[in-house]
Protein backbone atom coordinates (compact mmCIF):
# COMPACT_ATOMS: atom_id res chain seq x y z
CA UNK A 1 0.00 0.00 0.00
CA UNK A 2 1.67 3.06 -1.23
CA UNK A 3 1.19 6.02 1.55
CA UNK A 4 -1.17 9.01 0.90
CA UNK A 5 0.30 12.40 -0.86
CA UNK A 6 1.27 14.99 1.56
CA UNK A 7 -1.51 17.63 0.54
CA UNK A 8 -4.66 14.50 1.75
CA UNK A 9 -2.28 13.43 4.73
CA UNK A 10 -2.82 17.01 5.43
CA UNK A 11 -6.17 17.23 4.62
CA UNK A 12 -6.30 13.95 7.07
CA UNK A 13 -5.04 16.03 10.04
CA UNK A 14 -6.85 19.01 9.72
CA UNK A 15 -10.16 16.75 9.50
CA UNK A 16 -8.79 15.48 12.72
CA UNK A 17 -8.50 18.75 14.37
CA UNK A 18 -11.59 20.30 12.96
CA UNK A 19 -14.06 17.57 14.52
CA UNK A 20 -11.70 17.51 17.93
CA UNK A 21 -12.65 20.73 18.11
CA UNK A 22 -16.18 20.60 17.47
CA UNK A 23 -16.32 18.36 20.11
CA UNK A 24 -14.41 20.31 22.65
CA UNK A 25 -17.11 23.08 21.72
CA UNK A 26 -19.81 21.15 22.56
CA UNK A 27 -18.59 19.54 25.30
CA UNK A 28 -17.73 23.08 26.66
CA UNK A 29 -21.72 24.43 25.70
CA UNK A 30 -23.27 21.31 27.65
CA UNK A 31 -20.88 22.15 31.24
CA UNK A 32 -21.95 25.81 30.20
CA UNK A 33 -25.25 24.80 30.29
CA UNK A 34 -25.04 22.86 33.75
CA UNK A 35 -23.04 26.53 34.86
CA UNK A 36 -24.57 29.30 32.81
CA UNK A 37 -24.96 29.89 29.09
CA UNK A 38 -22.62 32.99 29.34
CA UNK A 39 -19.58 31.00 30.53
CA UNK A 40 -19.22 29.18 26.95
CA UNK A 41 -15.58 29.67 25.59
CA UNK A 42 -16.76 31.31 22.61
CA UNK A 43 -18.84 34.28 24.55
CA UNK A 44 -16.37 34.85 27.18
CA UNK A 45 -13.73 34.99 24.72
CA UNK A 46 -15.88 37.33 22.74
CA UNK A 47 -16.61 39.06 25.43
CA UNK A 48 -12.83 39.73 26.47
CA UNK A 49 -12.14 40.77 22.79
CA UNK A 50 -14.86 43.33 22.83
CA UNK A 51 -13.28 44.93 26.91
CA UNK A 52 -9.98 44.49 25.06
CA UNK A 53 -11.03 46.43 21.76
CA UNK A 54 -10.15 50.24 21.49
CA UNK A 55 -12.77 52.54 21.14
CA UNK A 56 -11.96 53.88 17.94
CA UNK A 57 -12.51 49.85 16.67
CA UNK A 58 -15.82 49.73 18.21
CA UNK A 59 -17.17 52.30 17.07
CA UNK A 60 -15.95 51.10 13.55
CA UNK A 61 -17.58 47.96 13.78
CA UNK A 62 -21.21 49.57 15.19
CA UNK A 63 -20.92 51.76 12.08
CA UNK A 64 -20.24 48.81 9.52
CA UNK A 65 -22.52 46.00 11.15
CA UNK A 66 -24.59 47.78 13.36
CA UNK A 67 -26.81 45.29 15.29
CA UNK A 68 -24.75 42.03 13.22
CA UNK A 69 -21.54 43.03 15.00
CA UNK A 70 -21.72 40.61 17.59
CA UNK A 71 -22.50 37.85 14.83
CA UNK A 72 -19.67 38.86 12.84
CA UNK A 73 -17.61 38.70 15.53
CA UNK A 74 -18.39 35.07 16.91
CA UNK A 75 -18.42 34.72 13.63
CA UNK A 76 -14.42 35.29 13.38
CA UNK A 77 -13.82 33.54 16.61
CA UNK A 78 -14.84 30.50 15.56
CA UNK A 79 -12.56 30.79 12.22
CA UNK A 80 -9.46 31.53 13.51
CA UNK A 81 -10.79 28.67 16.08
CA UNK A 82 -11.22 26.22 13.03
CA UNK A 83 -7.89 27.60 11.64
CA UNK A 84 -5.62 27.01 15.00
CA UNK A 85 -7.76 23.87 15.48
CA UNK A 86 -6.80 22.24 11.88
CA UNK A 87 -3.18 23.64 12.16
CA UNK A 88 -3.37 21.49 15.23
CA UNK A 89 -4.27 18.59 13.44
CA UNK A 90 -1.49 18.76 11.20
CA UNK A 91 0.87 18.90 13.87
CA UNK A 92 -0.79 15.88 15.46
CA UNK A 93 0.53 13.59 12.68
CA UNK A 94 3.97 14.72 14.14
CA UNK A 95 3.43 14.85 17.34
CA UNK A 96 -0.03 14.20 19.59
CA UNK A 97 1.31 15.02 22.52
CA UNK A 98 2.42 18.59 21.86
CA UNK A 99 -0.86 19.00 19.40
CA UNK A 100 -3.08 17.68 22.30
CA UNK A 101 -1.04 20.28 24.74
CA UNK A 102 -1.74 23.08 22.45
CA UNK A 103 -6.31 22.42 22.91
CA UNK A 104 -5.46 22.38 25.97
CA UNK A 105 -3.47 25.67 26.42
CA UNK A 106 -6.48 27.05 23.99
CA UNK A 107 -8.98 25.98 26.95
CA UNK A 108 -6.95 27.37 29.47
CA UNK A 109 -7.26 30.71 27.94
CA UNK A 110 -11.14 29.92 27.37
CA UNK A 111 -11.02 29.60 31.72
CA UNK A 112 -9.26 32.70 32.24
CA UNK A 113 -11.50 34.83 29.50
CA UNK A 114 -14.20 33.49 31.99
CA UNK A 115 -13.11 33.72 35.09
CA UNK A 116 -12.39 37.39 34.86
CA UNK A 117 -15.29 38.51 32.86
CA UNK A 118 -16.82 41.26 34.92
CA UNK A 119 -20.36 39.65 34.94
CA UNK A 120 -18.11 36.58 36.55
CA UNK A 121 -20.44 34.41 39.16
CA UNK A 122 -17.80 32.26 40.67
CA UNK A 123 -14.38 30.22 39.69
CA UNK A 124 -16.54 27.78 37.99
CA UNK A 125 -17.61 29.62 34.79
CA UNK A 126 -13.64 28.11 34.54
CA UNK A 127 -15.00 24.93 34.07
CA UNK A 128 -16.92 24.92 30.55
CA UNK A 129 -13.63 26.01 28.78
CA UNK A 130 -11.57 23.32 30.64
CA UNK A 131 -13.75 20.56 30.23
CA UNK A 132 -14.16 21.37 26.12
CA UNK A 133 -10.26 21.35 26.11
CA UNK A 134 -9.69 17.93 27.96
CA UNK A 135 -12.48 16.63 25.20
CA UNK A 136 -10.71 18.23 22.38
CA UNK A 137 -7.28 17.09 23.87
CA UNK A 138 -8.33 13.58 24.22
CA UNK A 139 -9.97 13.10 20.62
CA UNK A 140 -7.37 14.85 19.17
CA UNK A 141 -4.52 12.64 20.57
CA UNK A 142 -7.20 9.60 19.55
CA UNK A 143 -8.23 10.34 16.14
CA UNK A 144 -4.94 11.66 15.14
CA UNK A 145 -3.56 8.04 15.78
CA UNK A 146 -6.25 6.81 13.44
CA UNK A 147 -4.95 9.89 10.90
CA UNK A 148 -1.56 8.78 10.76
CA UNK A 149 -2.33 5.25 10.63
CA UNK A 150 -4.28 6.30 7.87
CA UNK A 151 -1.70 8.49 6.06
CA UNK A 152 0.77 5.75 6.13
CA UNK A 153 -1.66 3.05 4.95
CA UNK A 154 -3.11 5.03 2.32
CA UNK A 155 -6.68 4.36 0.82
CA UNK A 156 -6.56 0.66 2.57
CA UNK A 157 -8.97 -0.18 5.45
CA UNK A 158 -6.66 1.93 7.81
CA UNK A 159 -8.59 5.13 6.24
CA UNK A 160 -11.89 3.62 6.38
CA UNK A 161 -11.09 3.08 10.00
CA UNK A 162 -10.50 6.93 10.50
CA UNK A 163 -13.31 8.33 8.49
CA UNK A 164 -15.28 5.98 11.29
CA UNK A 165 -13.87 7.15 14.22
CA UNK A 166 -14.22 10.85 12.60
CA UNK A 167 -17.83 10.17 12.00
CA UNK A 168 -18.18 8.54 15.34
CA UNK A 169 -16.96 11.31 16.89
CA UNK A 170 -18.66 13.83 15.13
CA UNK A 171 -22.04 12.23 16.32
CA UNK A 172 -21.04 11.91 19.32
CA UNK A 173 -19.92 16.25 19.55
CA UNK A 174 -23.30 16.77 18.23
CA UNK A 175 -25.36 14.69 20.58
CA UNK A 176 -23.20 16.58 23.38
CA UNK A 177 -24.18 20.06 21.67
CA UNK A 178 -27.53 19.09 21.38
CA UNK A 179 -27.95 18.19 25.05
CA UNK A 180 -26.24 21.63 25.86
CA UNK A 181 -28.85 23.53 23.95
CA UNK A 182 -31.46 21.99 25.06
CA UNK A 183 -30.60 22.41 28.84
CA UNK A 184 -30.19 26.48 27.73
CA UNK A 185 -33.55 26.43 26.03
CA UNK A 186 -35.12 25.39 28.93
CA UNK A 187 -33.95 28.15 31.15
CA UNK A 188 -34.63 30.84 28.50
CA UNK A 189 -37.93 29.05 28.81
CA UNK A 190 -38.13 30.12 32.31
CA UNK A 191 -37.22 33.93 31.72
CA UNK A 192 -39.71 33.88 28.71
CA UNK A 193 -42.69 32.28 30.77
CA UNK A 194 -42.00 35.31 33.39
CA UNK A 195 -42.10 37.32 31.21
CA UNK A 196 -44.82 36.35 29.42
CA UNK A 197 -47.00 36.38 32.85
CA UNK A 198 -46.38 39.87 33.30
CA UNK A 199 -49.54 41.68 33.43
CA UNK A 200 -48.64 45.63 33.18
CA UNK A 201 -49.98 48.10 36.10
CA UNK A 202 -52.13 50.84 34.81
CA UNK A 203 -49.81 54.03 35.10
CA UNK A 204 -51.03 56.29 37.86
CA UNK A 205 -49.24 59.41 35.66
CA UNK A 206 -50.10 58.27 32.10
CA UNK A 207 -48.48 59.52 29.27
CA UNK A 208 -49.47 63.05 28.10
CA UNK A 209 -51.93 62.40 24.79
CA UNK A 210 -49.93 63.22 21.88
CA UNK A 211 -50.93 66.16 19.37
CA UNK A 212 -52.49 65.87 15.91
CA UNK A 213 -49.37 66.49 13.90
CA UNK A 214 -46.99 64.64 15.70
CA UNK A 215 -46.11 62.07 13.24
CA UNK A 216 -46.34 63.76 9.83
CA UNK A 217 -46.71 60.17 8.16
CA UNK A 218 -44.03 61.22 4.89
CA UNK A 219 -42.96 57.94 3.26
CA UNK A 220 -39.40 57.56 4.11
CA UNK A 221 -38.94 59.80 7.66
CA UNK A 222 -38.79 57.13 10.75
CA UNK A 223 -41.92 57.18 12.72
CA UNK A 224 -42.77 59.29 15.95
CA UNK A 225 -42.77 55.77 17.82
CA UNK A 226 -40.60 53.08 16.78
CA UNK A 227 -41.59 50.06 17.00
CA UNK A 228 -39.89 47.36 19.08
CA UNK A 229 -38.25 45.07 16.05
CA UNK A 230 -37.16 48.23 14.98
CA UNK A 231 -35.80 49.87 18.06
CA UNK A 232 -31.60 50.11 17.58
CA UNK A 233 -30.04 47.85 19.99
CA UNK A 234 -25.92 49.07 20.62
CA UNK A 235 -24.74 46.75 23.17
CA UNK A 236 -21.73 44.55 24.25
CA UNK A 237 -23.62 41.54 25.03
CA UNK A 238 -22.63 38.33 22.68
CA UNK A 239 -25.68 36.08 24.44
CA UNK A 240 -28.47 38.42 25.22
CA UNK A 241 -29.33 37.62 29.10
CA UNK A 242 -32.52 35.74 29.84
CA UNK A 243 -33.51 36.77 32.94
CA UNK A 244 -36.21 35.37 35.24
CA UNK A 245 -38.22 38.09 36.56
CA UNK A 246 -39.48 35.95 39.52
CA UNK A 247 -36.04 35.42 40.62
CA UNK A 248 -35.02 39.17 39.52
CA UNK A 249 -33.61 41.41 42.03
CA UNK A 250 -32.19 45.33 42.53
CA UNK A 251 -29.83 46.00 44.87
CA UNK A 252 -29.54 49.88 46.13
CA UNK A 253 -26.27 50.58 47.96
CA UNK A 254 -23.09 53.38 48.44
CA UNK A 255 -22.27 56.84 49.65
CA UNK A 256 -25.20 58.92 51.28
CA UNK A 257 -27.72 55.68 51.10
CA UNK A 258 -29.10 55.33 54.78
CA UNK A 259 -31.61 52.37 54.15
CA UNK A 260 -30.10 50.13 51.51
CA UNK A 261 -32.80 48.05 50.11
CA UNK A 262 -33.57 45.14 47.99
CA UNK A 263 -35.97 45.50 45.51
CA UNK A 264 -38.24 42.31 43.38
CA UNK A 265 -39.86 42.63 40.04
CA UNK A 266 -43.58 42.59 42.16
CA UNK A 267 -42.16 45.30 44.41
CA UNK A 268 -41.85 47.67 40.83
CA UNK A 269 -45.22 46.81 39.80
CA UNK A 270 -47.03 47.92 43.17
CA UNK A 271 -45.62 51.04 43.02
CA UNK A 272 -46.93 54.43 41.47
CA UNK A 273 -46.15 53.50 37.99
CA UNK A 274 -45.48 56.51 35.40
CA UNK A 275 -45.44 57.07 31.99
CA UNK A 276 -43.76 58.71 29.41
CA UNK A 277 -42.55 58.84 25.38
CA UNK A 278 -38.57 59.01 25.74
CA UNK A 279 -36.38 59.08 22.92
CA UNK A 280 -32.97 57.11 23.14
CA UNK A 281 -29.76 58.12 21.49
CA UNK A 282 -26.55 55.83 21.29
CA UNK A 283 -22.83 57.96 21.70
CA UNK A 284 -22.11 55.85 18.63
CA UNK A 285 -24.57 57.38 16.71
CA UNK A 286 -22.65 59.60 13.74
CA UNK A 287 -24.20 62.43 12.10
CA UNK A 288 -27.17 60.99 10.27
CA UNK A 289 -26.62 57.69 11.87
CA UNK A 290 -29.58 55.06 12.59
CA UNK A 291 -29.47 54.92 16.09
CA UNK A 292 -31.76 56.53 17.52
CA UNK A 293 -35.25 55.64 18.26
CA UNK A 294 -38.38 56.79 20.33
CA UNK A 295 -40.80 54.53 22.39
CA UNK A 296 -43.71 54.99 25.13
CA UNK A 297 -42.08 53.62 28.49
CA UNK A 298 -44.17 52.48 31.53
CA UNK A 299 -41.93 52.17 34.96
CA UNK A 300 -41.08 54.16 38.03
CA UNK A 301 -39.56 57.19 38.97
CA UNK A 302 -35.71 56.80 40.06
CA UNK A 303 -35.68 59.72 42.04
CA UNK A 304 -38.31 58.54 44.41
CA UNK A 305 -36.97 55.01 44.40
CA UNK A 306 -33.69 56.77 45.79
CA UNK A 307 -35.27 59.52 48.02
CA UNK A 308 -36.44 56.48 49.52
CA UNK A 309 -33.17 54.64 50.83
CA UNK A 310 -32.03 58.52 51.66
CA UNK A 311 -30.25 59.45 48.69
CA UNK A 312 -30.05 63.11 48.36
CA UNK A 313 -28.19 65.04 45.21
CA UNK A 314 -25.50 66.91 45.38
CA UNK A 315 -26.92 70.02 45.11
CA UNK A 316 -28.72 69.07 48.43
CA UNK A 317 -25.65 67.86 50.13
CA UNK A 318 -25.76 64.42 49.21
CA UNK A 319 -21.84 62.50 49.45
CA UNK A 320 -22.38 60.91 46.02
CA UNK A 321 -22.49 62.80 42.46
CA UNK A 322 -21.84 59.31 40.34
CA UNK A 323 -24.96 56.71 40.12
CA UNK A 324 -23.33 53.63 39.00
CA UNK A 325 -25.49 51.19 37.36
CA UNK A 326 -24.30 47.51 37.07
CA UNK A 327 -26.30 44.93 34.38
CA UNK A 328 -26.37 41.33 35.10
CA UNK A 329 -23.70 41.31 32.13
CA UNK A 330 -21.05 42.72 34.30
CA UNK A 331 -21.84 46.17 32.62
CA UNK A 332 -21.34 49.61 33.73
CA UNK A 333 -22.85 52.88 33.43
CA UNK A 334 -21.87 56.16 35.54
CA UNK A 335 -24.49 58.71 35.84
CA UNK A 336 -25.02 62.02 37.44
CA UNK A 337 -27.09 61.68 40.44
CA UNK A 338 -28.02 65.47 39.75
CA UNK A 339 -30.08 64.64 36.25
CA UNK A 340 -31.56 61.53 38.26
CA UNK A 341 -32.82 63.80 40.59
CA UNK A 342 -33.18 67.27 38.47
CA UNK A 343 -36.84 66.40 38.22
CA UNK A 344 -37.02 65.36 34.45
CA UNK A 345 -38.14 61.64 34.09
CA UNK A 346 -35.44 59.35 35.04
CA UNK A 347 -37.06 55.67 35.82
CA UNK A 348 -36.27 52.10 36.28
CA UNK A 349 -38.92 50.88 33.10
CA UNK A 350 -40.38 47.55 32.51
CA UNK A 351 -42.98 48.40 29.88
CA UNK A 352 -41.96 49.53 26.38
CA UNK A 353 -45.02 50.34 23.74
CA UNK A 354 -47.52 48.29 25.48
CA UNK A 355 -45.77 45.18 26.42
CA UNK A 356 -43.18 43.63 28.41
CA UNK A 357 -39.51 44.78 27.60
CA UNK A 358 -37.95 42.48 25.14
CA UNK A 359 -35.01 40.71 26.21
CA UNK A 360 -32.90 42.67 23.32
CA UNK A 361 -34.12 45.98 25.18
CA UNK A 362 -33.43 44.59 28.80
CA UNK A 363 -36.30 42.83 30.26
CA UNK A 364 -37.35 42.83 33.41
CA UNK A 365 -36.25 46.12 34.06
CA UNK A 366 -33.77 48.92 32.75
CA UNK A 367 -33.17 51.85 33.13
CA UNK A 368 -33.41 55.70 31.50
CA UNK A 369 -32.55 59.11 31.89
CA UNK A 370 -34.04 61.82 29.16
CA UNK A 371 -31.36 63.73 27.91
CA UNK A 372 -28.41 61.80 28.50
CA UNK A 373 -26.65 59.05 26.00
CA UNK A 374 -27.27 55.76 26.34
CA UNK A 375 -23.53 55.08 27.74
CA UNK A 376 -24.30 56.93 30.24
CA UNK A 377 -28.04 56.39 31.12
CA UNK A 378 -29.44 53.55 29.48
CA UNK A 379 -28.52 50.48 31.55
CA UNK A 380 -30.34 47.21 29.74
CA UNK A 381 -30.60 43.92 32.51
CA UNK A 382 -30.13 46.55 35.51
CA UNK A 383 -29.74 44.56 38.97
CA UNK A 384 -27.53 46.67 40.94
CA UNK A 385 -27.30 50.60 41.66
CA UNK A 386 -24.76 51.73 43.70
CA UNK A 387 -23.68 55.44 44.90
CA UNK A 388 -20.09 57.00 44.60
CA UNK A 389 -18.56 59.65 43.09
CA UNK A 390 -16.97 60.01 39.51
CA UNK A 391 -13.24 60.39 41.19
CA UNK A 392 -14.07 56.86 43.16
CA UNK A 393 -14.78 55.25 40.35
CA UNK A 394 -14.50 54.78 36.13
CA UNK A 395 -17.91 52.79 34.58
CA UNK A 396 -16.77 51.00 31.70
CA UNK A 397 -17.08 53.36 28.67
CA UNK A 398 -15.43 55.79 30.77
CA UNK A 399 -12.19 53.57 30.65
CA UNK A 400 -12.19 53.17 27.45
CA UNK A 401 -11.86 57.38 27.05
CA UNK A 402 -15.35 58.54 26.54
CA UNK A 403 -16.55 60.97 28.63
CA UNK A 404 -17.65 61.20 32.38
CA UNK A 405 -20.88 63.14 31.44
CA UNK A 406 -22.91 62.98 27.71
CA UNK A 407 -25.77 65.38 27.30
CA UNK A 408 -27.80 64.72 23.85
CA UNK A 409 -26.07 67.35 21.33
CA UNK A 410 -28.51 68.79 19.35
CA UNK A 411 -28.90 67.00 15.86
CA UNK A 412 -30.90 66.77 12.79
CA UNK A 413 -31.48 64.21 9.89
CA UNK A 414 -32.74 64.00 6.56
CA UNK A 415 -34.78 61.27 6.25
CA UNK A 416 -35.89 61.50 2.19
CA UNK A 417 -34.94 61.61 -0.41
CA UNK A 418 -32.29 58.98 0.17
CA UNK A 419 -28.71 59.75 -0.78
CA UNK A 420 -27.92 59.53 -4.27
CA UNK A 421 -31.17 59.13 -5.06
CA UNK A 422 -33.12 60.08 -8.42
CA UNK A 423 -36.10 62.43 -7.60
CA UNK A 424 -37.51 63.73 -11.15
CA UNK A 425 -37.41 67.95 -11.36
CA UNK A 426 -40.14 69.43 -9.59
CA UNK A 427 -41.60 69.62 -5.95
CA UNK A 428 -39.63 66.84 -3.84
CA UNK A 429 -40.52 66.76 0.04
CA UNK A 430 -37.53 66.96 1.75
CA UNK A 431 -38.03 65.44 5.70
CA UNK A 432 -36.73 64.04 8.50
CA UNK A 433 -36.18 64.35 12.02
CA UNK A 434 -34.35 66.21 14.87
CA UNK A 435 -33.67 66.04 18.31
CA UNK A 436 -32.49 67.70 21.27
CA UNK A 437 -34.23 65.38 24.22
CA UNK A 438 -35.17 67.63 27.26
CA UNK A 439 -34.22 70.25 25.91
CA UNK A 440 -36.62 70.78 22.49
CA UNK A 441 -36.40 71.49 19.34
CA UNK A 442 -37.40 75.25 18.08
CA UNK A 443 -36.25 75.49 14.55
CA UNK A 444 -34.94 73.71 11.23
CA UNK A 445 -33.56 74.98 8.52
CA UNK A 446 -32.49 73.33 4.91
CA UNK A 447 -30.11 74.51 2.31
CA UNK A 448 -29.69 73.44 -1.39
CA UNK A 449 -25.95 73.87 -2.84
CA UNK A 450 -24.43 76.32 0.09
CA UNK A 451 -27.29 78.77 -0.51
CA UNK A 452 -29.54 80.07 1.90
CA UNK A 453 -31.32 78.64 4.80
CA UNK A 454 -34.44 77.85 4.07
CA UNK A 455 -37.10 77.30 7.69
CA UNK A 456 -38.44 73.96 7.18
CA UNK A 457 -42.31 73.26 8.43
CA UNK A 458 -41.99 71.29 12.25
CA UNK A 459 -44.47 68.64 12.81
CA UNK A 460 -46.22 69.16 15.95
CA UNK A 461 -44.38 69.34 19.37
CA UNK A 462 -44.38 66.28 21.49
CA UNK A 463 -42.77 65.96 24.97
CA UNK A 464 -39.27 67.19 24.97
CA UNK A 465 -38.16 64.37 25.71
CA UNK A 466 -38.45 63.48 22.38
CA UNK A 467 -37.56 63.70 19.21
CA UNK A 468 -39.54 66.35 15.93
CA UNK A 469 -40.15 65.55 12.47
CA UNK A 470 -39.82 68.42 9.73
CA UNK A 471 -40.52 68.86 6.40
CA UNK A 472 -39.62 71.34 3.00
CA UNK A 473 -40.81 71.35 0.02
CA UNK A 474 -37.84 71.81 -2.35
CA UNK A 475 -38.58 73.27 -6.18
CA UNK A 476 -36.05 70.91 -7.19
CA UNK A 477 -34.28 71.75 -10.77
CA UNK A 478 -31.77 68.65 -13.06
CA UNK A 479 -28.93 67.65 -11.94
CA UNK A 480 -26.45 67.27 -8.82
CA UNK A 481 -27.56 68.94 -5.68
CA UNK A 482 -25.78 68.62 -2.07
CA UNK A 483 -28.95 68.94 0.58
CA UNK A 484 -27.85 70.46 4.35
CA UNK A 485 -29.96 70.45 7.46
CA UNK A 486 -29.33 71.89 10.91
CA UNK A 487 -31.38 72.50 13.93
CA UNK A 488 -31.86 75.14 16.98
CA UNK A 489 -33.05 73.93 20.42
CA UNK A 490 -35.18 75.65 22.32
CA UNK A 491 -32.27 77.68 24.38
CA UNK A 492 -31.86 79.72 21.41
CA UNK A 493 -28.41 77.27 20.64
CA UNK A 494 -27.88 76.04 16.92
CA UNK A 495 -25.79 72.57 15.96
CA UNK A 496 -22.75 73.38 14.93
CA UNK A 497 -21.29 72.98 11.62
CA UNK A 498 -17.91 71.49 13.12
CA UNK A 499 -17.57 68.02 12.27
CA UNK A 500 -16.42 65.76 15.01
CA UNK A 501 -16.32 61.88 15.89
CA UNK A 502 -18.33 59.83 18.05
CA UNK A 503 -15.75 59.63 20.55
CA UNK A 504 -15.81 61.04 23.68
CA UNK A 505 -18.82 62.33 23.80
CA UNK A 506 -21.12 62.08 20.68
CA UNK A 507 -20.69 63.25 17.01
CA UNK A 508 -21.20 66.86 15.51
CA UNK A 509 -21.66 68.29 12.26
CA UNK A 510 -24.47 68.84 9.71
CA UNK A 511 -26.01 66.06 8.23
CA UNK A 512 -25.96 66.28 3.48
CA UNK A 513 -27.28 64.33 1.31
CA UNK A 514 -26.18 64.58 -2.22
CA UNK A 515 -29.10 63.55 -4.79
CA UNK A 516 -29.24 63.62 -8.56
CA UNK A 517 -32.34 65.22 -9.14
CA UNK A 518 -33.17 63.68 -13.52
Amino acid sequence: MRPLPSLAAAATGALAGLVAAYGALAVAELAAAAVRPEAGPVTAVGGAAIDRTPSGVKDWAIRQFGTADKLVLQLGIVAVLALFAAALGVLALRGRRIASAGVLLFGVVGALAAATRPDSTSALDALPSLAGAVAGAGALYVLSGYAGDAVRGGAGPERRRFLLATAGAAVAATGAGLAGRSLNATSAAEAEASRGAVRLPTPASPAPPLPRGVDLKIRGVAPYTTPNDDFYRVDTALTVPRVDADRWRLRVRGEGVDDPRVHSFDDLLRRAVIERDITLTCVSNEVGGPYISSARWLGVRLKDLLAEAGVRPPSKGGPADQLVARSVDGMTLGTPVEAVMDGRDAMLAFGMNGEPLPFDHGFPVRMLVPGLYGYVSACKWIEDIELTTFDAYDPYWVKRDWAREAPVKTQSRIDTPKPFSRPPAGRVTVAGVAWAQHTGIDRVEVRVDDGPWQDARLAAEGPLDTWRQWSWEWPATAGSHTLQVRATDRTGTTQTSERTGTIPDGASGWHSVVVNVS
